[in-house]
């Protein structure tokens, strides 16, 4: 596309990334959303600049990625980069007004995150070898388990994010923002073993690498190995269910709610913005909480 174009905004992307600090993914699916909405506004609505857009033409063009198949879950995510773009437009003093700002979000059925069994992760971290890269990926899982970390975090975790003694870890989160999240004896127990195994991966390898989790190369370890190595493990204890990291997350949260730890210390420690994200934690507690009633009170179960 031309840089004429003007629904073409590089300094929309610019302000993403230097002046909210969004990840290289986050911009990229930033800029998918911008062109397909640009794509159908233009193209099928015959609308040639943002100045023309309409809130009746962007109910139009959700209209429209709904008929594409796409989910309400990603419709929303569609329409909020859409408004983000349109604001951006404003404050740049390009638009009077945001014509995404009348336009309600598609409603979705919220549903509570599956929760993964302590039975389950207690298997998988047992089942990991005795060898080198065994014990690196029992330490990683202890982490992303016993420290609620994202899989994007665990990975862009380096060595000087360690406070050993503490036991504390600086993590990254989304938009850059910092936390500092304690992590369990178990965790520490794993970076024991681990660490003199980093250290020989590390020789002869980038120096300037200060990655934790490496692999066998000395390179950092990417998202896509660490689900391998999810897969790979949960296909060794012959488990039912795909473990994807964000499962551990999930399990982290719930397991202490469920242990009576306070909703907003587990926001703080899982990096949530906001405490409604967080809250939909307590959904999965009622859950586990009715089971049990139901398996429990003499009252509930079935003759």
């Amino acid at each position: 596309m031309a840089q004429s174009d003007p629904w073409i905004r590089t300094t929309f992307l610019e302000h993403l990334e230097w002046e909210r600090n969004l990840s290289p993914a986050t911009l990229k699916a930033y800029r998918r959303e911008i062109s397909r909405a640009k794509d159908f506004l233009s193209g099928d609505l015959g609308l040639e600049e943002p100045s023309v857009v309409t809130p009746a033409a962007i109910r139009s063009l959700l209209a429209h990625l709904h008929s594409l198949g796409l989910s309400p879950r990603s419709t929303e995510r569609a329409l909020a980069a859409i408004r983000t773009y349109f604001r951006f437009l404003v404050a740049e003093n390009v638009l009077p007004a945001n014509p995404a700002e009348a336009v309600a979000h598609p409603r979705r059925q919220r549903s509570a995150p599956p929760v993964t069994p302590l039975a389950a992760i207690e298997d998988l971290l047992e089942s990991f070898p005795q060898t080198a890269a065994g014990n690196r990926d029992r330490t990683l899982v202890e982490f992303l388990y016993g420290a609620g970390l994202r899989v994007g975090e665990l990975v862009g975790l380096d060595l000087a994010d360690l406070q050993l003694k503490p036991r504390l870890i600086r993590v990254r989160g989304k938009g850059r923002k910092e936390r500092i999240v304690p992590y369990g004896t178990r965790a520490a127990e794993a970076l024991q073993v681990y660490l003199p195994i980093r250290s020989q991966w590390k020789k002869g390898a980038d120096l300037s690498n200060e990655a934790l989790f490496l692999n066998q190369r000395g390179g950092r370890l990417t998202d896509r190995s660490v689900r391998r190595i999810l897969d790979t493990g949960m296909g060794r204890i012959a488990a039912h269910h795909k473990l994807h990291p964000h499962a551990l997350r999930h399990a982290f949260a719930t397991h202490l709610l469920e242990a009576g730890m306070d909703l907003r210390a587990i926001q703080e420690l899982l990096g949530h913005a906001s405490l409604a994200t967080t809250q939909i934690y307590t959904t999965v507690d009622l859950a586990h909480l009715m089971t049990v009633h139901q398996k429990s009170h003499p009252r509930s179960r079935r003759k």
